[in-house]
């Protein structure tokens, strides 16, 4: 039976923080375009005059939130269908996209394949496939997107990465390797590619509302349960991702390069459990 089609939705109202017209003229190759954050990047992006391509294997997906993303901006968006881990696949979709607009100015990998499992049953395959779409993925269109016109052009590789690596998470192994590696790979890229005039950052979100990953990944914790453990008290938004990936792609962000970004409220340097060890330490001082 053929897969229910998820349909996007683009933001019910939009307030410009940034000039409307700072990415006019500008070219986006976005994979994993067609839903979840990289489909709301995409909508800020073109709120600000830039044009889309939404790269991912479903192209009914793609189509409707091509559609959807055109109809709310007035913005034209190209929907491509490709498998990030096939290079030849990522060349198609390059060059369709430099067929239609001449240019790519940004480069947004958030193309990424995610589920929960120990590391005791993680299958060979499953571990490979995790690094197939996020790091050997990014690697492919990255690289592709230099040889075919950054190398001479110049321009901006944002990676959506996680923060799960930068503590040992629990059932998480085959992401948080993937995503390291990605990272690394940035810091190689930015050093490499800098004199070409190409910067490479990494965007590592923490719990999203309104995401797959949070519907399938957060166990059934209630909203309420994971605000009370994020230092600043809530969750992101989507749209929280979006302005961040906007400001680093604009000029006011021309000395970050190689770097990972945290947008997740704080949560990668907490345990969960700092509200109750403060209410205990409050009882103690007041014995004292």
């Amino acid at each position: 039976m053929a897969s229910e089609v998820v349909v996007e939705k683009c933001l019910e109202s939009y307030k410009h923080s940034f000039r409307e017209d700072i990415l006019s003229g500008k070219v986006a190759f976005i994979t994993g375009g067609g839903s979840g954050i990289c489909f709301t990047i995409a909508e800020i992006f073109m709120r600000h005059g830039c044009r889309t391509v939404i790269v991912g294997r479903k192209i009914d997906r793609l189509q409707l939130s091509a559609e959807t993303l055109t109809k709310a901006t007035g913005v034209k968006c190209l929907p491509v269908q490709a498998d990030v881990r096939k290079p030849q696949e990522v060349i198609t979709a390059v060059e369709k996209c430099l067929q239609e607009f001449g240019r790519i100015d940004i480069v947004i990998n958030g193309a990424a394949g995610n589920f929960l499992c120990s590391l005791e049953d993680l299958s060979f395959n499953a571990f490979r496939t995790v690094i197939e779409i996020d790091t050997l993925g990014t690697y492919n269109v990255s690289k592709v997107a230099f040889d075919k016109y950054l190398k001479n052009h110049g321009g901006v590789i944002i990676n959506i990465t996680a923060t799960l690596h930068h503590r040992g998470i629990l059932l998480q192994a085959h992401l948080g390797v993937a995503k390291a590696g990605i990272e690394t790979l940035a810091k190689h890229q930015a050093v490499e590619w800098g004199p070409r005039g190409v910067r490479v950052v990494n965007v590592a979100p923490g719990p999203v509302e309104s995401t797959e990953g949070l519907r399938r990944l957060g166990m059934g914790m209630p909203i309420e349960r994971l605000n009370d453990i994020i230092p600043v008290g809530r969750v992101a938004t989507r749209q929280e991702l979006g302005e961040v990936c906007l400001f680093l792609v604009t000029d006011m962000a021309g000395q970050i390069t190689g770097s990972t970004l945290m947008v997740d409220g704080g949560s990668w340097m907490v345990s969960g459990t700092e509200k109750q060890r403060m209410s205990m330490y409050k009882q103690f001082r007041s014995k004292m």
